[in-house]
């Protein structure tokens, strides 16, 4: 089974921020391929169903960012998910808007859900969809800045970033993670 997760933050303060990118990601994957979000359990919000011929489940843990690692061990262990099977969509402050990373491994790079998944996994060998959110302008602070909502000009273009993360999810399901990363990784995601 594939464990597909978006990050984010529960709650409507939250939903339309750039940290919840993640579970909008997901929540638009669900609908494009007929997954309900609506069982709660695994700490999350949480849908199963089948994509590309695999069985997959998708989750948007309600535990807040900086523990989502519990909401994922979780699910990890009531599956029999290992850590190569799981697909966390998140925020990166360190692409500017409209960028996109397919990414395997690595550690958590200063962001707290992933710091939280890779310490409660004990690893961070899972596969990432890493969408730019751009850093604060000048001396801006950086929770501040994940924690607002987008700016009227990343709100135009947010359906074309939405959507071409769907897709990267898609191909990273169907064709794996070197062909997502050979397709995604420095495109703009504005086209």
């Amino acid at each position: 089974m594939k464990l597909l997760v978006g990050l984010g933050n529960p709650g409507t303060q939250y939903r339309d921020t750039r940290h919840n990118i993640g579970f909008m990601v997901v929540a638009r994957f669900a609908d494009r391929v007929g997954i309900a979000l609506k069982k709660k359990g695994h700490q999350g919000l949480y849908g199963v169903g089948r994509f590309a011929g695999q069985e997959i489940m998708l989750l948007l843990p309600q535990t807040y960012m900086n523990r989502s690692g519990i909401s994922i061990q979780s699910a990890c262990q009531a599956t029999g998910t290992a850590a190569g099977d799981l697909i966390v969509v998140h925020d990166e402050i360190d692409l500017p808007y409209g960028a996109l990373r397919v990414k395997v491994g690595g550690g958590h790079g200063g962001h707290n859900g992933l710091r939280s998944i890779v310490g409660l996994l004990g690893t961070g060998e899972f596969a990432r969809v890493r969408i730019g959110v751009g850093r604060p302008v000048g001396a801006g602070d950086v929770a501040d800045h994940v924690l607002s909502p987008f700016s009227g000009s990343e709100r135009r273009e947010l359906e074309n970033v939405l959507a071409n993360s769907v897709a990267a999810v898609e191909m990273l399901l169907q064709g794996g993670a070197q062909q997502a990363m050979n397709e995604f990784n420095n495109r703009d995601l504005f086209n």
